[in-house]
């Protein structure tokens, strides 16, 4: 990228054309196809190392399984009964380095009881699961050891739990992120320090020069326009797209990717009377019930996936199955008609075998380098996605023969996260400086860590006002998700931008209006884009709907 772009993150429609003007002219060390937590993070290590990098994505930021996980950092107490426990480790410690340095506005702990249902063997054998989690997460301990609590400490501390069948339990800590802010924030960092990012940007081919790939052919597609960006090397982190690009490419891969489907349910803040979230072993997998936003994310499910890649969508049967599985212990029960709403995603699993089980498969990663100039990434938790990264950029690297400096992601914080402790304690000086409650303040720091003054001070004064009454967001906030956070239309303010679609009643249609009008006078629409986009988003809201009919 230009000079000029050298420490600015932000990712504006002035931004996007002078990454598509560096697309055409520039060669690039690294080409990283694809707009995930992976690619953001992998475009972010190279860049950070001071090599050139350039990332294409089709559709958004975390568009695909990056938007719609649990949203949470954790290092899998399940994996311990597998055995796993470099990757729970692994993941402990990334865990630790989220929380305290690389990005402690945007993950944030929080508490989960593991319930107890028979006195002594499984509370020995729980405990010992629960210590060695604590134990495998090394000197950095920025969250508290686990705590058995008894029975009647339960019923305080969750009177939803059912107490004629749980003599107590374990509260232990974990850590909450929202999954697509985080991946987007950290693709504005990559673009700080240089990389050049762009979102509806398609990857049609490969460049190959003999059996080396040089590159790869792009498709603008909000010009139609083709480009053939050079690059040293091609790094593919497409998640469970990837083995239909590696056909699309014919190149043989390393792996084969699994899919596998977890969908969600959100319920109002009281259906369920609990001062932590609750995790539940089921026949093959766990349950989480988290708080979010005043209100309960309860999932996952683990089941084969063969249908539609870009649009998962929870069944009625999905929705049935979490339910189910959370009645086992809740009293009052859960009813169809608490649920809010739903959102699926679909997990990118390596696996040898097609018979097995996917909530039986690992959650490990695999860098495959099946040609030269070309590299990929598949597999792995959304927790230890800056490990994955350093791997594939170290297996990137040895096709470009020169010394490459060695990854520093570890002490690299996002960009937000700087002074974001400080502004904590200045929580009333903000809200008194803005003329904005203090709750506001907290939210915007939350969000944005330190970047809150961008957020307040470039949106047009008259969005310094809630969206809705009922709602922390500020109109201030669509405007800057698109001069500063790169989204191109509603649907991406909705789902990725905002937590519109699945935190209220209605998927949000009933404020789609103000938002639209919003993005539309930040990207300079006419009122049919406006209509078009809005249009849209109502058609993907209608076949959530519809499904959760069949």
């Amino acid at each position: 990228m230009a000079p000029s772009s050298i420490l600015s993150s932000a990712l504006s429609p002035e931004y996007r054309q002078r990454a598509i003007s560096a697309l055409r002219k520039d060669k690039f060390d690294l080409l990283v196809i694809g707009g995930g937590v992976n690619g953001a993070g992998i475009a972010l290590d190279a860049a950070s190392r001071g090599l050139s990098v350039a990332l294409v994505e089709s559709n958004d930021f975390a568009s695909g399984t990056s938007s719609r996980s649990s949203k949470l950092i954790h290092g899998g107490l399940r994996y311990l009964e597998q055995y796993d426990l470099k990757l729970v480790r692994e993941a402990l410690q990334e865990r630790e380095l989220m929380i305290t340095t690389i990005a402690p506005h945007l993950v944030r702990p929080v508490s989960f009881i593991y319930p107890l249902q028979e006195k002594f063997k499984e509370r020995t054998y729980v405990g010992a699961g629960l210590a060695l989690y604590d134990a495998l997460r090394g000197f950095k301990r920025a969250l508290p050891w686990h705590k058995h609590i008894s029975q009647k400490e339960l019923s305080e501390i969750a009177p939803s739990l059912r107490l004629d069948l749980i003599t107590g339990g374990y509260r232990y800590f974990d850590a909450q992120v929202d999954d697509a802010r985080h991946t987007m924030m950290v693709a504005r960092t990559a673009a700080k320090y240089g990389a050049a990012i762009g979102t509806r940007i398609k990857c049609e081919a490969l460049l190959r020069d003999g059996k080396r790939i040089v590159g790869a052919k792009v498709r603008d597609l909000l010009s139609d326009e083709v480009i053939e960006v050079k690059a040293r090397v091609t790094v593919m982190a497409t998640g469970v797209w990837t083995d239909e690009l590696y056909r699309s490419f014919g190149i043989k891969p390393g792996y084969k990717v699994r899919t596998s489907k977890g969908a969600h349910i959100v319920v109002p803040g009281n259906a369920i009377k609990s001062e932590s979230g609750v995790i539940l072993k089921t026949e093959n997998s766990v349950l989480f019930i988290i708080p979010w936003s005043g209100k309960w994310i309860v999932g996952t499910t683990d089941t084969d996936y063969k249908d539609d890649l870009a649009e998962p969508i929870a069944t009625r049967a999905d929705v049935d199955c979490i339910i189910q599985q959370a009645n086992r212990i809740l009293e009052p029960k859960l009813d169809r008609s608490q649920v809010i709403s739903v959102f699926a995603g679909l997990r990118p699993l390596i696996s040898q075998e097609d018979n097995s089980e996917t909530a039986d498969l690992s959650r490990e990663h695999v860098v495959d380098h099946p040609v030269p100039g070309f590299v990929t990434i598949a597999g792995g938790k959304y927790t230890t996605y800056r490990v994955m990264s350093e791997d594939t950029v170290n297996e990137a690297t040895s096709d470009l023969r020169r010394i490459i400096a060695k990854s520093c992601t570890d002490s690299l914080s996002i960009i937000g996260a700087e002074g974001y402790a400080v502004l904590k304690n200045q929580v009333q000086r903000l809200a008194t400086t803005y003329q904005i409650t203090s709750e506001t303040v907290t939210h915007l720091l939350d969000r944005y860590g330190s970047l809150i003054a961008e957020v307040l001070s470039e949106a047009p004064p008259k969005y310094l006002e809630k969206l809705s009454p009922e709602l922390p967001y500020l109109k201030a906030e669509i405007w800057y998700a698109v001069t500063h956070e790169g989204a191109l239309s509603v649907s991406d303010v909705m789902y990725r931008r905002t937590r519109l679609n699945f935190e209220l009643q209605d998927q949000g249609i009933s404020l789609i209006g103000g938002v639209a009008e919003i993005v539309a006078t930040a990207l300079g629409w006419d009122s049919g884009k406006k209509e078009e986009s809005m249009k849209q988003y109502r058609d993907s809201v209608a076949r959530q709907e519809l499904a959760l009919k069949l």
